[in-house]
């Protein structure tokens, strides 16, 4: 059975990973509440919501987990030179509502999104407390591509991305890690494996090994200039 958490009580503690089912993977418990305290209780232990429109809050936890090291990210000649084109303009936490609002919009392959009016709610809240960060990609002023992702300690936690033209997403995602490594992030977790991301130097971590970084990462600092408005 899968455990119900209690909406009332933001700080109850989840399910250890451990515990999380194998079919779906990772799924740990439903329920409870989507307020800054519970998300950035489930952030510290590998834990994020994912969930479907009229669906009770999903919590997973998946094993293996897709994690990418900000220095070890794969970028070939043509990407590193698309990077560097001056039509570029990379910049963070410019427009986070605009990215949300971006990555939440319909699919093109006609699918819908797990970026429900809830979850930008929430992640909003979590902005306004400076945890939750974007990173968007601009072409003479217009946004065309972006991501955004929850920051604590010396990890980033990244949640979607967005592109409006080809390469924006890319784009924004090598100049995040960039930049994050240059802020002293060690980890940006990736969540589940994509062609995407695998293609780009992410890597499967084990479950056990995964809360064991956060465990030693989560409360490390990282550089004094980190997200400071450029």
């Amino acid at each position: 059975m899968i455990p119900r958490l209690d909406p009332a009580n933001p700080h109850q503690l989840f399910p250890s990973g451990d515990q999380a089912l194998e079919e779906p993977n990772g799924l740990l418990a439903l329920g409870g509440c989507l307020s800054p305290a519970r998300l950035i209780n489930a952030y510290r232990h590998g834990i994020f919501p994912w969930f479907s429109e009229g669906e009770p809050i999903l919590w997973w936890s998946p094993d293996p987990r897709l994690i990418l090291i900000p220095e070890q990210i794969k970028v070939s000649r043509s990407l590193r030179q698309q990077c560097r084109k001056s039509t570029w303009d990379v910049t963070h936490d410019r427009a986070f509502e605009a990215v949300m609002t971006a990555c939440a919009a319909p699919r093109r392959d006609g699918e819908g999104t797990w970026i429900s009016p809830a979850i930008q709610k929430a992640y909003l809240a979590l902005h306004d407390l400076g945890i939750a960060h974007s990173f968007e990609a601009w072409q003479e002023g217009v946004l065309v591509g972006g991501l955004y992702g929850v920051a604590l300690g010396q990890v980033f936690f990244g949640e979607s991305m967005f592109h409006w033209v080809t390469d924006a997403s890319k784009v924004a995602l090598v100049m995040a890690a960039d930049r994050l490594r240059a802020w002293d992030y060690r980890l940006i977790d990736c969540q589940v494996q994509t062609d995407h991301l695998s293609s780009l130097g992410a890597l499967p971590m084990p479950r056990a090994e995964f809360l064991l970084a956060l465990k030693r990462l989560c409360s490390e600092p990282v550089a004094e200039s980190a997200w400071e408005r450029s």
